[in-house]
């Protein structure tokens, strides 16, 4: 498919200040339609989540795409609570997003998933930015999903890069590691996009100011939402800036960017109670042979971004309205 006939997709997130960017990159993308939302705890409640996603929506012009609100709730125990200084209060930084008028639909997200893949047959795009208890859910709904959908592309894990809530493990798989093994066990072609790509590709101050002074309302908005965001990690580069975690999962699954390093590798996930939960075991032994195919593998997981990230991503939030 081409700009004249762009590819569904269905985005699955918690937001937070990087999927409003993600969000953005998605509903501004000539390649795709997003054609359903699907919310999720995470970096903040599902039902904030929710409410952020309705709003983003409307202020990025684009408030006929269904939202859904999905889990509260990881697989086991509970949800642990907004990372607040990471995303702000209600993870838009220091920003009071205005509140639409737009309601979630009354299904959820697992629910609207499913309608999406069977409506979509064979068509559907899955990008995950949140933990992935909603596939989960999808999944018992149905077991069939896998060979309904054309690709799943995920923001989450770390092959090689170390971990960004315990010495191995990202957060959005941490977060519910029973639900993204059983995601990684499916035999859909997907592509993960961990933190060896998203915390080596960063969004400078140079690029917050050129979406500042975007001819974009929404692109200036995100500058603003994303200032909160740079504060945070100063502690992790030693300046103002931000990694590019969600918007680079987007940006790939749409197809405008390609990593230039994604071998074909099977990937597990530890469900464990031990000190490696959650951790994803990528299969990267065929190294140094170039990383022949592995027999039966389906994961992509990208470890090389080989064009710039940020200028990529500034060009396109700013054709938002």
């Amino acid at each position: 498919m081409n700009a004249s006939h762009p590819r569904p997709v269905y985005l699955d997130c918690d937001p937070g200040v990087d999927d409003a960017l993600a969000l953005g990159y998605l509903v501004a993308s000539p390649a795709v339609r997003l054609v359903g939302v699907g919310t999720v705890y995470g970096n903040c409640s599902a039902e904030v989540a929710t409410r952020n996603a309705c709003d983003w929506l409307a202020v990025m012009g684009a408030p006929e795409v269904p939202v859904a609100m999905g889990a509260s709730n990881p697989s086991r125990g509970e949800y642990r609570g907004a990372a607040t200084w990471i995303h702000g209060e209600r993870g838009t930084g220091a920003v009071t997003l205005p509140v639409s008028g737009t309601a979630p639909v009354s299904a959820t997200a697992p629910e609207l998933l499913v309608e999406l893949a069977r409506k979509h047959a064979g068509n559907l795009e899955i990008i995950t930015v949140g933990p992935l208890t909603n596939l989960a859910q999808a999944l018992a709904i149905e077991p069939g999903l896998p060979g309904m959908v054309k690709q799943l592309t995920m923001m989450g894990g770390a092959a090689l890069h170390p971990g960004n809530i315990s010495p191995v493990t990202e957060a959005n798989v941490g977060k519910d590691p029973e639900s993204a093994r059983l995601v990684f066990q499916q035999p859909w072609p997907m592509t993960m996009v961990g933190l060896d790509v998203t915390m080596t590709n960063t969004l400078e101050e140079e690029h917050r100011l050129a979406l500042q002074s975007s001819g974009s309302r929404s692109a200036r908005l995100l500058a603003e939402v994303v200032d909160f965001y740079f504060d945070f990690h100063v502690d992790v580069y030693g300046r103002r800036c931000s990694a590019l975690h969600d918007p680079l999962a987007a940006a790939i699954g749409a197809g405008g960017l390609v990593p230039s390093l994604a071998p074909l590798v099977d990937v597990d996930v530890d469900d464990t109670r031990g000190p490696g939960r959650g951790q994803t075991i990528c299969s990267l032994g065929g190294k140094y042979r170039n990383y022949p195919p592995q027999d039966g593998a389906h994961c992509r997981v990208a470890l090389e971004i080989g064009a710039p990230v940020a200028p990529h991503l500034v060009d396109v939030l700013s054709t938002l309205p």
